[in-house]
């Protein structure tokens, strides 16, 4: 059974990582078998490219030395940690706490190690679980069969359902003959915020949104534009990060359902609101009436419409608001997508030389596919980052300077 997504395919890959072997935290256990209790391996997934991105914010929110791996960050920390991550970290799309891991080079082997794993420690009994397996360069290379070993074992040795659609979920990683084991902290991937209820054509997710706003220096210290707003994402992020709401505040997370969990620990860590009063306005312009109306509806149920306006209108209306210069950052159509490419240059070209005749000392980031339709804005881009993975597409941050 594959992995779900890029990030979590690494999240397992202990050369990748460059992680130092774990040490024994459970006893009593045979030394082949090495688990974590209160300092084990964190890691933060996110498409591919962006990692350092995510490692800087890991960073500036006290993590212990992130490092950049493929497809995300590794930190260290305990139970706390996690939930921490959960709560705080915007541009991470999952959590993954590694709790064992094993050499194995045949499914009598695995069977036996995973036997070994103290389950108890981290599942609950009348929790259901699933397994979710991947194998690359071991003998051990039927992911399937990888999954159904370490299933049954915490089936034997705890007695948990297991179940499809469970809400727990346990990933086992085997590459070059090792069996990583880590645990789906996060459930619902994190970039579903809570309070999102209706999106546009081509959503951009919250988790890249921020890591972009990011990437463009945004710090919620200055004003905001996004000229094609769609269903807000660009906009309700930047105002969060301006008010220092935590993107976590408003879901649930799967390890409140882990034997690791303490409730009241959890409700303390939740009621220490960072959340600070700013006059930062984030605006959002869209030709499109009902995008406007689906924005500042899921302002509403982000908390943070009175800092945000959003207002229906043409590129060729665009006017930056009065105050200091700030951000202007967007995600237009793409040609693949949602129109003929070469049909789009005419809208590059307008958004540019509004932008450049209106929006003196702005920035600008705008997301393309195509570097021809960004360049059609004739915007003095900076050199851009890696192109980044989107929706099935390829997508590229192209930034500027302050215009002059």
């Amino acid at each position: 059974m594959a992995l779900r997504a890029a990030g979590h395919y690494k999240a397992h890959t202990l050369a990748d990582a460059g992680a130092a072997p774990m040490r024994v935290g459970l006893s009593p256990l045979p030394p082949d078998v090495m688990t974590n209790d209160t300092d084990f391996e964190i890691f933060l997934a996110t498409v591919p490219g962006l990692e350092p991105v995510l490692a800087e914010e890991v960073r500036l929110k006290g993590f212990k030395r992130p490092r950049t791996v493929p497809g995300g960050v590794v930190t260290r920390g305990g139970w706390p940690e996690v939930w921490r991550a959960n709560l705080w970290i915007r541009g991470a799309g999952s959590v993954l706490a590694r709790i064992a891991s094993f050499r194995a080079v045949h499914v009598a082997q695995l069977d036996t190690l995973a036997h070994r794993v103290p389950w108890a420690d981290v599942l609950r009994r009348d929790v259901p679980f699933r397994v979710e397996a991947s194998c690359a360069g071991s003998r051990l290379y039927h992911s399937g069969a990888v999954a159904q070993r370490i299933a049954t074992a915490i089936r034997d040795t705890l007695g948990a359902p297991e179940s499809p659609d469970a809400p727990v979920v346990v990933m086992a990683r085997v590459e070059k003959d090792v069996c990583t084991i880590s645990l789906d902290t996060s459930g619902e991937p994190l970039h579903k915020r809570g309070y999102k209820e209706a999106v546009n054509a081509a959503p951009l997710r919250e988790t890249m949104a921020a890591l972009f706003l990011r990437q463009c220096g945004y710090d919620g210290t200055e004003p905001m534009v996004d000229p094609m707003c769609g269903s807000g994402t660009f906009v309700i992020e930047a105002a969060e990060i301006a008010a220092r709401l935590n993107p976590g505040r408003a879901r649930a997370f799967a390890f409140e359902q882990l034997a690791t969990f303490d409730a009241e620990a959890w409700g303390r860590m939740r009621a220490v609101s960072r959340e600070r009063a700013t006059d930062i306005r984030c605006h959002g312009h869209d030709r499109d009436a009902g995008a406007i109306a689906m924005s500042q509806a899921n302002a509403e149920r982000a908390g943070v419409a009175d800092i945000t306006t959003f207002r229906q209108g043409a590129i060729s209306d665009l006017q930056p608001p009065e105050g200091p210069p700030g951000l202007v950052i967007l995600n237009p159509p793409f040609g693949a997508r949602l129109g003929d490419s070469g049909k789009l240059a005419p809208l590059y070209r307008a958004l540019g030389q509004v932008l450049a005749t209106r929006f003196a000392g702005w920035r600008v980031g705008l997301v393309a596919q195509e570097a021809k339709l960004a360049h059609a804005t004739a915007l003095p881009f900076l050199t851009p980052g890696p192109p980044v993975p989107h929706g099935g597409l390829r997508v590229t941050l192209f930034r500027t300077g302050p215009l002059a």
